[in-house]
């Protein structure tokens, strides 16, 4: 059998120290990041205008940066990712979260209203998770066949034609959930478990991530993705696989070493001039409990996966953030 890794994880987090990565496969967080410690003079309101997938994240980052500075706020607001760039463009919100990368011409209207690009970090990671009811007997499906299944490649598929023999199933259409086109995973999901190919008419298009999961819980039939976050008792998240290699589950260990499919970055986009790097100390204290020992656990208590101390020196120094670590 085989296995292949995905390329887009893998080249950033080959340096990974390998006591890191023992302990992250884990879900545990990098021993070598620093424990966050509370400065003066730290007061004020921030904005999040952003992705759904990072909802919960901002809010539990939000709070907790509050029992450091209780004179702050942070009011968190989630539509979709395509949200992010606008509000950041008009100076609506501080920081937009996105599970997909900006696009260019996203990128091409900040630069034309600022001058100079937007900066991100990359602030987690998450597995794209393919779920059906948990009383679905479906246990892994390739990404030739979610292209089949949710794109205009193929006709309406039933559980049959993806090899369920269950006679409770194998005549019954597959019920399909996904996300509305404002949203990053939307985005990615075309991108890489449709190969680019347009969405079926029949996919029901839900308002957030925690939505899909819903709807599938509720429907034997159905199938839908969302973020691996998402989860709950009432569905499960089967193993997928792609060009004939093996089928491997959403877990960290699969999205470090890039053997998962559908694994991403989750961002937290900001205006910040690359020439001087972040000046606020509210934004540039928020960052840094986000890459802290403490911010890096609420990511894995959200159900993702955290990054390496290697990335987080990485995004603050290209920040211009010192810490120490």
């Amino acid at each position: 059998m085989k296995s292949r890794k995905l390329m887009s994880l893998v080249g950033v987090l080959a340096a990974m120290p390998l006591v890191a990565m023992s302990v992250m496969a884990g879900d545990g967080v990098d021993p070598e990041l620093p424990t966050y410690e509370a400065t003066s003079g730290v007061s004020g309101s921030l904005k999040s205008i952003g992705s759904d997938t990072m909802n919960n994240l901002m809010t539990l980052w939000g709070e907790d940066f509050k029992k450091f500075y209780p004179a702050t706020q942070l009011e968190v607001e989630g539509k979709g990712s395509s949200t992010a760039p606008p509000a950041l463009i008009e100076g609506q919100a501080q920081f937009g979260p996105m599970s997909r990368p900006m696009k260019g011409a996203e990128m091409d209207k900040f630069e034309e209203a600022n001058g100079y690009q937007p900066t991100a970090v990359r602030a987690g990671i998450d597995c794209l998770a393919v779920y059906v009811h948990k009383d679905c007997p479906i246990e892994e499906i390739s990404i030739e066949d979610l292209t089949r299944v949710f794109s205009v490649a193929d006709t309406d598929l039933t559980w049959g034609d993806l090899g369920v023999e269950d006679s409770d199933f194998k005549n019954r259409p597959v019920s399909l959930y996904g996300r509305n086109s404002a949203s990053g995973t939307y985005g990615y999901f075309k991108k890489i478990a449709l190969q680019g190919n347009d969405y079926k008419a029949t996919v029901k298009e839900q308002p957030g991530s925690s939505a899909v999961v819903q709807a599938v819980t509720t429907d034997l039939y159905g199938m839908g993705y969302s973020g691996i976050g998402y989860k709950t008792a009432g569905v499960k998240a089967i193993a997928v696989s792609f060009d004939g290699y093996d089928a491997v589950d959403a877990s960290a260990e699969n999205a470090y070493s890039g053997e998962y499919p559908i694994a991403r970055f989750l961002y937290l986009y900001m205006n910040v001039d690359p020439t001087t790097g972040i000046t606020d100390p509210l934004r540039a204290e928020f960052v840094k409990m986000v890459f802290s020992q403490s911010g890096q656990e609420i990511v894995v208590k959200d159900g993702y996966f955290p990054v390496p101390a290697g990335i987080a020196r990485e995004d603050l120094e290209m920040l211009k953030i010192g810490y120490d670590f």
